[in-house]
């Protein structure tokens, strides 16, 4: 069956005092109406739509379904039992539908959106709640949905959608995102206090290349770094124990277990001493990321604006 194209109304944000039903979905809002009304004019008047057009609307529905919804009488008519199925459903859908328009339009709100920000592990305990704390001083009511997770595990939840922007490193180069970098972050060598190199202050990561190495896991942006520096000075680390978070590694390294790259903590860990790396130059970019052509809500404008004034002193003193 061949349907005719019509115009339908578009959501604007002028509309909150619309039925945003009939916005989204209006054959079934048609439906709904007349069902209730049990009378085709009354429901158009309810509708603001011409009495032919809604008529045509229920015809056009009944005849896609194959299916009778309502008995007539001129312009009176009840419910067939398939139409008093078909209502239940419709009015769940409408809900449904109604539910999701409400919740899109609250995330976008400009005083009380969302946004959905993910950022590395080493990031939770101190830049990223102070970052929040200072955006929210211009911006109160602004909610975040906040993920945790290792760097490429973040890029491909921007993808997906399931995330409006990320802190990352390495800053991402690919040609579907916009990467902005914001700040650079020291590595320190950890090794355990009673170590023969604990002594030190400074070092040499070339020093390092007969010890065993705890690292992150493969895939973790920290790990590609840590193999590329021991590549820089010259040799492939012996990978005694592989993580997921850095902390842990710290533990690692104060049970004697290896020694490792890893940024600065949040608080000092007993049991290890870190050292400054002399040379190679230890460090890593901390960056933002978002999708290229991306639209941001209100909210997510808001919080890239803030982030992006921050280069430079992104990270804590």
């Amino acid at each position: 069956m061949v349907h005719e194209r019509s115009s339908q109304p578009r959501l604007s944000p002028s509309s909150y005092e619309e039925d945003i039903r009939a916005v989204l979905a209006p054959r079934l809002a048609h439906f709904e109406a007349v069902a209730r009304h049990e009378h085709v004019t009354r429901a158009a008047h309810e509708l603001g739509v011409p009495q032919s057009t809604l008529s045509r609307s229920m015809v056009r529905l009944e005849q896609d379904l194959g299916v009778a919804l309502f008995a007539r009488k001129g312009r009176t008519v009840s419910l067939t039992p398939a139409g008093r199925t078909f209502l239940g459903s419709a009015e769940r859908a409408l809900a449904e539908v109604e539910k999701a328009a409400d919740s899109v339009r609250a995330d976008a709100d400009p005083a009380t959106g969302k946004v959905a920000f993910g950022f590395l592990h080493t990031m939770g305990s101190e830049t990223v709640p102070a970052l929040i704390r200072a955006f929210r001083a211009d911006h109160p009511r602004v909610r975040f949905q906040l993920v945790q997770n290792y760097g490429e595990a973040m890029i491909e939840r921007l993808r997906a959608g399931g995330l409006d922007l990320c802190l990352t490193s390495p800053v991402p180069d690919a040609p579907d995102l916009v990467a902005r970098r914001l700040d650079e972050q020291r590595l320190r060598l950890v090794v355990p206090e009673d170590h023969r190199l604990a002594t030190r202050r400074r070092i040499r990561l070339a020093e390092a290349a007969d010890e065993k190495f705890v690292t992150l896991e493969p895939g973790y942006g920290l790990r590609r770094i840590t193999d590329d520096l021991c590549a820089e000075a010259g040799f492939a680390p012996r990978v005694a124990f592989e993580g997921e978070e850095a902390e842990t590694l710290r533990g690692l390294v104060a049970a004697g277990l290896g020694v490792a790259l890893l940024p600065p903590p949040a608080v000092a860990r007993p049991g290890v001493v870190e050292l400054t790396v002399t040379a190679p130059r230890a460090a890593r970019e901390i960056g933002v990321a978002w999708l290229d052509g991306h639209p941001d809500t209100p909210p997510v404008a808001a919080f890239k604006r803030f982030l992006l004034s921050r280069r430079g002193h992104l990270l804590p003193d």
